[in-house]
């Protein structure tokens, strides 16, 4: 039979109380007895005298001392937890403690003594059961394997009352570190069979405890609002429904005391403090109400600012004239640290590792002014003794000491230190905040810098998935190890798919060559590009590009900021039609337009380069100060078939703008100059495989290569009322990017910091402006127009109807022999269709066609379309956007939202974009 019983806390009182007090009340009754037995009969009489000497208590001795109800545990065990052994004496005294001593060794629920008056002494005992299982009911915000390592009972161990009452308290405890102050635990013990229980924690998590209101008292010069601003914790409101902060935290109420005086002390008020912080839970424990009592006090201005060095390499005078404080400026506490940073700095540009630098106060509270003297102590200028490298278990120790910019022996200085942490920080192998530590050496002038690190995954799988007007649905996939084999050698595979093109690339680089400062590396690859039109409905592909080849690359650095990077290049071209476009293996011109068919044919490229590039950037990944500036240009003609020169500029620039904010300008513009000769009327000299494109990733708000030149081809219809209109359904109309050969494009970018819990996901948000364009190549020549008096052959013939709507009708091209005559079918009597050049009548034996009936042209009916060249505009095209990068649980996601503000006619528009990746 299972009971239930309820885990009193009053359980063990009353029932120890109750065993203790019968003990005493079983050994009290013979010294009772006696007592009344040896009354004095007269009450006036000495009681001394009234006992005879027989009557005296004689002193009890413990005759047999022996255990029951024990069953897991032995006697003996029991009897070790008492001072109890035969042939002692005993008193009551001795009895309680024996009692006492049992229950606290917490292995009996119920003790008793029995044979206390003859001295054959029992203890009776109860063990405590055993727990089977330890049960959590109603728990959802916290998981059972946070709760069942925090508490104390657990399966087969030995249950206690005290156990339960401490893991109720704890379990309290667990949710008050969420926020849940409503919460409450009640522990319920199932009886089973063999001196076994269940334990059962009934929880009722209750809601999360919100921060109601925050009151403020005390405060003159700044508002409610403005001091709950600079707090971490803030009010619940329905706007704040995503947010952490509005929960009540304990540690973070003394952080907001910190932050309020931050706050004030930074606008002058050097008196300010917090007198009280007080928490008060509602009533109905859901809320809390937390009020600061302050102290602003008066603002203070700084006084006199001065420089007191005592190393005798400083001039006190310079260093405190170049310093940012000024006389009469408001007291700012953050610039002071500002100022103390800034000389520490300076000490180690001259060697000087371990200087301290103290600010002595003068405050004047009658004229309230704050005069500072920076005290520079006296120090050694200081020498490298040993650099030690440490928590890099792939990396290999030479990756990480060919970045730092000083050796063992050389002087120290700061300056180089942090250069050397920044190189470390953008090789992207260790977390992020790395720091080189500086401490002393075995003398000193001597100096140890401590470069531990973190390694975190250096491969990256990236997959991007987008959705192109022109290509429909885009895969692309790339996999990169930027540390493989633990030498900094950087190895990549990138895959792109999608219906109309596809491509292949794989490299790889060495950035320290035979552990020489000259960096090489080789790239292969192949590109299969389609273009597309349309017959009817559906979308046909109707030529395609084919690009393989290679490039080997090669760099040297000039200086510390400088490097210089060459390359050679070979790929081979294959343009080529559709079979089905081609009219006796040749292009023609109204399947895909004068201007593809000029680019069909097989090329050879040999192209060599060279890049000149100023990096002083603080990090290469997520650089926050610094600028990268990179002029490029190559040269074919180095044999092949093609020549041209290219030039290209990058530039980046990023500041730290204060709060965590980083504002970047980038900017990058293009040109390609033929220098072959012409090659016809409206042909450019540069070919359409060569010269540059525009559009997303690169442009957001536009599509893939949806910026610059480009040529439209509409098709004619007839809508409801019978009248031939041009189809401008954007799925209806080829559109060829043609590229340009000059192109510039700018971004403005303000990266927006997150609180902690945001930056821990990995969110950094920005928002950007961008302007571009893609302009500068010969206007196509038409493929076919319409007939008029000056355009009489290879057109679209008209017709105009009674009410005078002109119709453009199909263009008819005839099927002609090797000798260029049009060809016509006839039938013949028993149904076979034969060939011949008549246009009416049979030939006979000698050829001459005899009789007059028509014979049926032999041919291809085009529709009637036009053509748009489009695009071909220097004019800017602007977009404005938002764009989130998140470390998701599948790996890094980029999604950017982004509006075209100003567009040219036939751009193509975008709005959403994402990939995500994963890294190992």
């Amino acid at each position: 039979m299972v009971r239930v019983t309820a885990l009193n806390a009053k359980t063990y009182g009353t029932r120890a109380a109750a065993a203790l007090l019968g003990c005493t009340m079983l050994a009290g009754l013979p010294l009772s007895a006696a007592a009344q037995t040896a009354s004095p009969a007269t009450p006036n009489a000495p009681a001394a005298a009234q006992v005879p000497a027989a009557a005296v208590p004689t002193q009890r001795v413990i005759k047999t001392l022996r255990v029951e109800g024990s069953q897991r545990i032995e006697p003996e065990t029991v009897l070790s937890y008492t001072k109890l052994r035969v042939g002692q004496a005993y008193t009551n005294e001795t009895l309680d403690q024996a009692v006492k001593d049992l229950y606290a060794s917490e292995l009996f629920a119920d003790v008793q003594i029995a044979g206390v008056e003859s001295g054959d002494i029992v203890l009776r005992v109860r063990e405590n059961p055993i727990i089977n299982r330890v049960i959590f009911e109603g728990n959802k915000r916290l998981k059972e394997d946070k709760i069942t390592k925090e508490i104390k009972l657990k399966p087969r161990q030995i249950f206690t009352r005290t156990a339960v009452r401490e893991d109720v308290a704890r379990i309290i405890e667990l949710y008050r570190r969420q926020g849940r102050f409503a919460a409450s635990v009640d522990p319920k013990m199932v009886a089973l069979d063999q001196n076994r229980v269940d334990v059962v924690f009934e929880i009722a998590e209750g809601p999360k405890s919100k921060v109601q209101q925050i009151n403020i008292i005390g405060n003159e010069v700044f508002s409610d609002d403005k001091l709950r601003g600079q707090m971490a914790t803030k009010q619940a409101r329905f706007f704040r429904l995503l947010s952490s902060n509005t929960s009540y935290d304990q540690d973070r109420l003394a952080y907001d005391q910190q932050k309020l005086r931050q706050f004030y002390l930074t606008e002058g008020y050097a008196d300010f403090r917090v007198t009280s912080a007080v928490a008060e839970l509602t009533p109905d424990k859901k809320d809390f109400i937390i009020t600061y009592v302050v102290e602003e006090g008066p603002r203070y201005k700084f006084g006199d600012v001065t420089v007191d060095s005592d190393i005798r390499d400083f001039d006190n005078k310079k260093l405190a004239a170049s310093l940012g404080i000024k006389k009469g400026d408001w007291y700012n506490a953050k610039l002071v640290e500002d100022t103390i940073d800034s000389l520490s700095q300076t000490a180690g540009l001259f060697g000087y590792a371990f200087t301290e630098v103290n600010p002595e106060y003068q405050r004047d509270r009658e004229t309230l002014t704050m005069g500072i003297n920076f005290h520079i102590a006296q120090a050694q200028r200081s020498y490298i003794e040993r650099i030690d490298v440490a928590g890099n278990t792939q990396t290999q120790d030479k990756v990480i000491r060919r970045e730092i910019r000083l050796a063992e022996g050389d002087a120290f200085n700061s300056f180089q230190v942090k250069r050397s942490q920044d190189r470390i920080n953008s090789l992207g192998y260790f977390q992020d905040k790395f720091e080189i530590k500086q401490t002393p050496g075995s003398s000193p002038d001597r100096v140890i810098l401590d470069a531990t690190v973190e390694e975190k995954p250096s491969g990256q799988l990236q997959l991007s998935a987008g959705y192109s007007s022109l290509e429909r649905l885009i895969l692309q996939a790339s996999i990169t190890q930027s540390n493989f084999r633990g030498k900094g050698q950087e190895a990549r595979f990138s895959v792109n798919y999608s219906s109309y093109s596809k491509s292949v690339e794989l490299g790889f680089t060495e950035p320290y060559l035979f552990d020489r400062n000259v960096a090489v590396g080789v790239d292969v690859f192949r590109r299969d590009y389609n273009a597309f039109n349309y017959i009817g409905n559906e979308r046909q592909t109707n030529y395609s590009q084919v690009s393989t080849g290679f490039q080997v690359r090669a760099g040297v650095p000039l200086t510390e900021y400088w490097s210089l990077s060459a390359r050679y290049g070979l790929s081979y071209d294959e343009v080529s039609l559709a079979d089905y476009l081609l009219t006796n293996g040749t292009c023609d011109p109204l399947s895909v337009g004068r201007y593809l068919c000029e680019a069909l044919g097989n090329r050879l490229t040999s192209s060599v380069g060279y890049s000149l590039i100023y990096d002083s950037l603080n990090s290469r990944l997520r650089p926050t100060a610094g600028q990268r500036l990179s002029f490029s240009q190559d040269f074919a003609g180095l044999g092949g078939d093609v020549r041209y020169i290219r030039t290209r500029f990058e530039g980046a620039k990023y500041w730290g703008v204060g709060g965590g904010f980083v504002l970047s300008a980038k900017g990058e513009g293009g040109y390609i100059k033929s220098l072959e000769g012409s090659r016809g009327p409206g042909i450019d000299k540069v070919r359409i495989t060569d010269r540059f494109y525009l559009g997303e990733p690169q442009f957001a708000g536009f599509d893939i290569r949806g910026v610059g030149p480009r040529v439209q081809r509409l098709f004619y219809t007839t809508d409801a009322n019978g009248r031939q209109v041009l189809n401008t359904d954007r799925d209806q109309i080829v559109d060829d990017a043609l590229g340009g050969n000059a192109y510039y494009l700018g971004r403005l970018e303000l990266e927006i910091p997150l609180g902690s819990g945001a930056r821990e996901l990995g969110l950094r948000p920005s928002v950007y402006i961008q302007a571009g364009s893609l302009f500068s190549i010969t206007r196509p020549l038409p493929t076919v127009e319409t007939c008029s008096a000056t355009v009489t052959t290879r057109c679209f013939p008209t017709s105009t109807d009674a009410n005078g709507n002109v119709t453009v009708l199909p263009l008819f091209t005839p099927t002609v022999n090797s000798a260029g005559q049009a060809l016509y079918s006839y039938a013949l009597a028993d149904g076979t269709i034969n060939t011949t050049t008549c246009a009416a009548g049979l030939p006979d034996p000698s050829g001459a066609c005899n009789g007059t009936t028509a014979n049926t042209a032999l041919g291809t009916t085009t529709q009637p379309f036009q053509e748009r060249f489009l695009g071909n505009s220097a004019r800017p095209r602007l977009s404005i956007g938002f764009g989130v990068n998140w470390n998701s649980p599948f790996g890094p996601l980029r999604i950017d939202i982004a509006k075209a503000l100003l567009s040219q006619p036939g751009d193509d528009t975008k709005l959403v974009t994402f990939n995500v990746g994963t890294q190992f």
